[in-house]
């Protein structure tokens, strides 16, 4: 099955308000999940994340739908055009 490298970038604001729903969602696709790294910004109540993934675009497109469907959530994604075999 073909697969992509994805960077996911995320901005939570006010993340005490979100950042329970947003780990639940991350941890459901901890399969696909290579990296994560979490810079929080706490005098302006801002936590910024980037998740790098190996996945189908079906699974990259579901993952950062559920994430984008979050309030206070800002997320974007980038997809490699080459594909890879995994």
């Amino acid at each position: 099955m073909k697969k992509r490298i994805a960077v996911i970038s995320a901005i939570l604001e006010t993340p005490e308000k979100v950042q329970h729903e947003f780990n639940r969602i991350v941890s459901s696709y901890k399969h696909i999940i290579k990296g994560r790294m979490g810079i929080p910004f706490q005098e302006e109540d801002i936590s910024v994340i980037s998740i790098t993934v190996i996945g189908t675009l079906d699974e990259i497109n579901s993952f950062t739908g559920k994430l984008g469907n979050l309030n206070n959530c800002i997320v974007k994604t980038s997809i490699s055009k080459k594909e890879i075999e995994a």
